[in-house]
């Protein structure tokens, strides 16, 4: 639920710093994608302090390495999660958090049996996963977009001689 909260309020307030004056933050797609950075910073960060037992148990027993498996998408997220913040790797992080969200999948299945809480039955991790994956995707396929439409910054012509 902590991924999901700091998504929204990320992405909240940078769209209220936007409304108050901070021309950057103006465009909801900009706010989403520095939601999406938070997001992936705090899910990464769980990979490797706090929760990475938890973590490493929700790896399904047929894949190996779990510990292995648990560190490289930690490293993948934090990655990831930077590159949003850049304008010139926005759209490959915003496909590699997508490609990831759904390669992770079967962990959410695995850790989702058994007795577990309300929130961490398949049904609420499934519905998580797919806010988030609409998210990614729509980074990935609205960024495009909006580069394409950007004017190109004027340069001033080089003297000649």
């Amino acid at each position: 639920m902590e991924p999901l909260v700091t998504l929204v309020a990320v992405a909240g307030l940078l769209l209220l710093t936007g409304a108050l004056g901070a021309l950057r933050f103006r465009r909801p797609l900009v706010a989403l994608r520095g939601g999406l950075a938070a997001m992936f910073t705090l899910t990464a960060s769980a990979h490797f302090v706090g929760m990475r037992e938890e973590i490493v148990a929700m790896v399904p027993p047929e894949l190996p390495a779990p510990e292995l498996l648990v560190t490289v998408t930690g490293v993948v997220e934090l990655v990831c999660a930077l590159g949003l913040l850049w304008s010139r790797t926005t759209r490959g992080s915003a496909l590699v958090l997508s490609a990831l969200l759904l390669v992770m999948f079967p962990a959410n299945v695995y850790a989702a049996e058994g007795d577990v809480s309300w929130w961490d039955r398949l049904g609420p991790r499934t519905a998580l996963q797919a806010v988030f994956l609409t998210a990614t995707v729509t980074v990935l396929i609205r960024h495009g977009r909006v580069v394409a439409r950007t004017p190109a910054r004027a340069t001033p012509a080089s003297p000649t001689r």
